[in-house]
């Protein structure tokens, strides 16, 4: 059977071990690495597909199971043709596996062998995620790369509630790959899990390499622990992932992480942050962050970054954006969106060429000091 997708490595940096590559899907391919902007109910809030590919330049987005599954229901997606049809996108997607949002219902849900019982978010009615279930959602939903079912930690958590976690998720991958009905147009990607104990880490890239999935994911980082717990999770299990395949962080967004993940040998990363902060009425520029609401910016008749080259930049002065959010204008988010969003898939674009010149390292002593971080 052939592999609905596959990885090929371009170059790797010489300065930092990261990957300049390809990820081959069923509807075309992605220049890694990337950021994948987060669609949640099949829709990148406020987003045309259109404004998506022409300004935003995104290459692939992401979308939610758990979501898609409450309303309007797997079904009814099913029924338009698959996600690709019922929402006029004609690229990748990926979809996650709904685990992060079931585990994150703490209050609402019971964890069991044969899977996860929750309480909807919308009105309390009761469902169940098993692995199987989540596979005949994720096959009816078509995305072109899918999530195996995985438990995710809290943090903090202890080694044993860790260890059986991790274990679980492995048992769990190996009931996805049973219940996967179209592999041969479908890449089903297994998650790493382990929290933050390496010998667990170690554990579970062992196992579920051994599955042979198409690609792999590091869950369960990124969950509120501090950056150098973060870093040194993410630089000792990235490694243990195979070369031949995509390597995908799940929820990472932020400029630096974005950096720091490339660096670390990660392809593929994804979070919603960019247009959450647009509705907060905040901009990522080039200089760091800019909330646009404040009173510094009522009568400043420049762009949000002069150095983006998205439509909101091009069109549009900090002043009036800023009179848009203070209105409660809708415009106001979806231009702050625009350009959130340009300015993570331009950093990315930034980050290959760097890394086709083997110089990230130096370009992100130069991002951290522009932006303001501490390096």
């Amino acid at each position: 059977m052939k592999q609905p997708i596959t990885y090929e490595l371009l170059h790797v940096d010489k300065s930092t071990g990261a990957r300049r590559g390809i990820v081959h899907t069923p509807h075309g391919d992605i220049q890694t690495p990337i950021f994948m902007p987060v669609g949640t109910q099949a829709t990148v809030k406020s987003m045309t597909p259109e404004e998506l590919k022409e300004e935003v330049k995104a290459q692939i987005i992401l979308s939610n199971t758990y979501h898609l599954y409450l309303r309007p229901g797997h079904e009814i997606v099913k029924e338009a043709g698959g996600l690709h049809k019922f929402m006029n996108w004609d690229r990748p997607i990926l979809t996650d596996c709904g685990g992060f949002q079931v585990f994150s219902l703490s209050d609402l849900r019971q964890i069991s062998e044969d899977g996860v019982e929750f309480k909807s978010h919308l009105d309390g009615s009761k469902h169940m995620f098993t692995p199987e279930k989540v596979m005949e959602i994720e096959n009816a939903l078509g995305a072109d790369i899918i999530m195996s079912f995985d438990e995710c930690c809290p943090y903090p958590s202890t080694y044993e509630y860790t260890k059986n976690s991790m274990e679980r998720t492995t048992r769990w991958a190996k009931r996805c790959i049973k219940a996967h009905a179209r592999p041969d147009e479908q890449g089903l990607f297994g998650i790493i899990q382990g929290g933050f104990f390496k010998d667990l880490r170690e554990k579970s890239a062992k196992d579920l390499i051994e599955l042979d999935f198409p690609g792999y994911a590091v869950g369960g980082i990124s969950v509120g622990e501090p950056k150098e717990e973060f870093l040194d999770i993410l630089r000792f299990t990235t490694p243990l992932m195979p070369e031949n395949k995509p390597r995908y962080l799940m929820g990472v967004g932020t400029p630096d992480y974005l950096i720091e993940a490339a660096m670390a040998g990660i392809d593929m990363c994804d979070c919603v942050l960019p247009t959450r902060i647009a509705r907060n009425g905040t901009a990522m520029t080039s200089h760091g962050k800019v909330v646009v609401r404040n009173a510094t910016y009522e009568r400043d008749w420049g762009p949000l970054d002069p150095e983006c080259d998205c439509y909101t930049c091009k069109n549009y002065t900090r002043a009036y954006i800023r009179h848009l959010v203070k209105a409660n204008e809708i415009l106001g988010v979806r231009l702050l969106s625009i350009h959130n969003l340009r300015f993570l898939t331009r950093l990315m674009e930034r980050i290959r060429t760097e890394i086709e010149n083997d110089n990230l390292a130096n370009f992100k002593e130069e991002f951290y000091k522009k932006y303001g971080y501490e390096r």
